[in-house]
């Protein structure tokens, strides 16, 4: 009896967030004018993100800084690049924060890092996206509008995956794998295939002279700035599974399969069915 109380009140509050966050016929159909690769998903995913996204903005609270005018073209964008990852996984995997910062544009961040010696640094940097454990995502509008898919490259997509690879902790490109979610996907498989795949390509940015490196910088499918650490890898991977599937599906394919997996959807449409989560 109580669980079905309990269910029923999750209805009532999700049916109450959805009317009061509906996202008008006109500003959708604008955002996915500007989202083109969202045009692999069929209609009722599309509904379904849709909903999600409604959602995700009924349970987040955006501001804006440098005097950049919140507006609903903002949120909707953000929300709808943030819901696409967890679209087969849910709105949970974002919990215990609430915060979105949206930037004009580039912002700077200032982070103490250790280096190998064990000395600690204050480090200033510019910075198109950030996201804090158990804390806000910071994102630069211009870079949310840059964020396409003419490239692997989005910046939504890449803070909400640090998101979800801090579920367990501190970012370390081992995302939390949920047993009702990844029955079919072990520990020991994620890292057997990301780790290869990661150190593979650390080998491949290590082997580029000074100078090839910007024209391999400008022609890799993923940014050598992912050989930073696995959770840049993880990140930069999951933009481009989302962004440019086709691409890096046939350039890593055991890596696809691997984030398709994890994210339970198959942008590039090469996988069988996945299996059931119920």
């Amino acid at each position: 009896m109580l669980t079905s109380l309990t269910r029923w009140i999750d209805s009532r509050k999700r049916e109450r967030a959805l009317r009061r966050h509906a996202i008008p016929d006109a500003l959708w159909a604008q955002t996915l004018a500007n989202l083109p690769f969202l045009t692999w998903l069929g209609d009722a995913d599309r509904e379904r993100l849709r909903e999600m996204s409604s959602l995700f903005l009924a349970q987040k609270q955006f501001s804006t800084a440098h005097d950049l005018e919140l507006t609903d073209e903002i949120c909707v964008a953000v929300a709808a690049q943030a819901a696409l990852p967890v679209l087969n996984l849910g709105l949970d995997l974002y919990r215990g924060w609430v915060g979105v910062v949206v930037y004009p544009g580039e912002f700077v961040i200032r982070k103490t890092v250790e280096d190998e010696d064990g000395v600690v640094h204050e480090v200033v940097q510019d910075a198109s996206g950030e996201a804090w454990e158990g804390g806000p995502v910071l994102l630069s509008w211009e870079d949310v509008q840059m964020g396409t898919g003419d490239g692997a490259y989005n910046v939504v997509i890449h803070e909400f995956a640090h998101k979800i690879d801090m579920l367990a902790g501190e970012a370390d490109g081992r995302p939390p794998l949920f047993k009702r979610l990844h029955s079919d996907l072990t520990p020991r498989e994620w890292e057997d295939t990301f780790d290869n795949a990661y150190d593979r390509f650390c080998r491949r940015v290590d082997s580029i002279s000074d100078r090839r490196w910007q024209q391999f910088a400008d022609t890799s499918l993923i940014d050598p700035y992912a050989a930073d650490h696995p959770s840049e890898f993880f990140a930069v991977c999951s933009e481009a599974l989302f962004v440019t599937p086709q691409a890096f599906e046939a350039e890593y394919p055991e890596l696809y399969r691997l984030l398709a997996r994890y994210y339970r959807q198959d942008p590039a449409g090469v996988l069988p069915p996945a299996p059931s989560a119920a």
